[in-house]
């Protein structure tokens, strides 16, 4: 795709965003750059594009798209909002990053996508990559971009990406050699409308591949057993929970590739180092990303016994007074946080709510099961989580206004030997830039707290 002297309009600059200018810069686009946020509040983006020459609208989307050649728009932006409708009617085409570079490069492409465990699998699998001394990047939603990254790379470097529901659904033409679906389950549908739509955006990181190209899905869901059915490509199942005619599954504990023809053991399940039975499905899913690209599985094996997690997921941050405490802001729907207090050891004091993403919390309340003895609420979500879980029976409930006060909350109720686990079940962008930044504020409490 040649992108020289084409005038490219940037929509959104987020990380994405950054990494999109900087790429386009070097191959000779003529970039606007266009984001409803002000100056001020991009200041510390725009630090990393004063040597390029950029023509920006700030404060407004309000642009002259007569002369635009193409869209690029940061993942989050809606493909329902004006401008984005206005190119439409006028033929110009709107993209994310993740097609972008898929176009303009000739690289190996692994792509990870799931409701849940994406990125972790996408940080083990960048693991195993080095472990083999393939140089790869590890890029998309895990917080780096792809296009900067994408025009510096070598023409044998591996590019292992977490796709979003969001980076997918405006995709064409992208095409990984691997593409992995943890699982799916309802989120963002305060975006995507409907199940329906966040499903179909999903598919997507699959949708062009055709034989000799892989897609590994986790047989566990259902959802995904019945879209493993007209898949053209490999199809590799993976289950936790199933002993397989064909995939990675565990039996009697030992993670086992069966071939259709011969088994093979890999490693006792209890090696892993990360904790939950769903770490156990995406060490899964790396044996499979492994099985596809012919690994050792030796060197899968040593990847999965070194692995100690990534930040912000069921992550720990320290024990005062005997109390534990663990960094969840990862969770960010009902079924990512139900996974983090089925990992973790009761008694349990939780710390949970942020914007709500148009999703219900019975299921959440009810994994409770006994194991969390108090629920610590705040943000935008805080009176709907309230109400379910009175509704389900649980009272032991306690509202605050800020992170802070939730740590400083929740160690008052505490007792040693209880774990107190932020695991908000909700997205962030309430009271936080991020989850990263929700969690970051999160440790910074704690660490408070022991000072004083």
């Amino acid at each position: 795709m040649k992108l020289k002297d084409k005038n490219v309009l940037i929509l959104g600059l987020a990380v994405s965003g950054v990494s999109t200018a900087k790429a386009l810069d070097k191959l000779g686009s003529r970039i606007t750059v266009t984001d409803m946020k002000s100056k001020e509040e991009l200041k510390e983006q725009l630090k990393g594009l004063k040597d390029i020459d950029i023509n920006y609208i700030l404060g407004s989307n309000d642009v002259d798209l007569g002369n635009i050649d193409l869209i690029v728009k940061s993942p989050g932006i809606p493909v329902d909002v004006p401008i984005i409708k206005a190119a439409l009617e006028k033929e110009i085409e709107v993209i994310t990053d993740i097609e972008l570079a898929y176009r303009i490069t000739n690289n190996k492409f692994i792509a990870i996508t799931g409701t849940n465990g994406k990125t972790t699998t996408t940080a083990l699998t960048g693991e195993l990559l080095k472990n083999t001394g393939v140089n790869c990047h590890v890029t998309g939603n895990i917080g780096v971009g792809i296009l900067w990254e994408a025009v510096n790379s070598g023409e044998e470097d591996i590019f292992v990406i977490e796709a979003s529901s969001f980076q997918l659904e405006s995709t064409k033409n992208f095409k990984p050699q691997v593409s992995v679906i943890t699982n799916i389950t309802p989120d963002h549908l305060n975006w995507h409308k409907t199940f329906d739509n966040y499903v179909e955006a999903k598919k997507k990181v699959f949708i062009n591949q055709q034989k000799g190209e892989y897609t590994i899905m986790n047989y566990d869901d259902l959802l995904l057993r019945e879209i493993g059915k007209d898949i053209e490509s490999n199809l590799i199942f993976f289950s936790a929970s199933n002993k397989l005619d064909k995939g990675v599954y565990v039996d009697d504990c030992q993670i086992i590739i069966n071939d259709g023809l011969k088994t093979k053991r890999i490693m006792d399940c209890r090696e892993i180092k990360i904790p939950g039975k769903h770490n156990l499905e995406n060490a899964l899913a790396l044996v499979s990303i492994g099985w596809a690209l012919d690994i050792d599985t030796e060197v899968i094996a040593k990847t999965l016994k070194e692995f100690e997690g990534v930040e912000h997921r069921i992550e720990y941050v320290d024990s005062i007074s005997g109390i534990s405490f663990y960094n969840d802001s990862k969770g960010t729907n009902p079924d990512a946080s139900i996974k983090a207090i089925e990992a973790l050891k009761a008694p349990i004091i939780l710390i949970a709510g942020g914007i709500d993403k148009g999703t219900g919390f019975e299921d959440f309340i009810e994994s409770f099961n006994n194991k969390v003895k108090a629920l610590i609420l705040l943000g935008e979500t805080k009176e709907k989580i309230k109400d379910t879980a009175i509704s389900k029976g649980f009272s032991n409930i306690y509202i605050v206004d800020n992170i802070e006060g939730a740590v400083n909350k929740s160690f008052e109720l505490a007792v040693p030997g209880d774990n107190i686990l932020l695991s908000p079940a909700c997205a962030s962008w309430d009271m936080f830039k991020s989850y990263e930044e929700r969690g970051k504020i999160f440790k910074q409490a704690v660490k408070n707290l022991r000072e004083d």
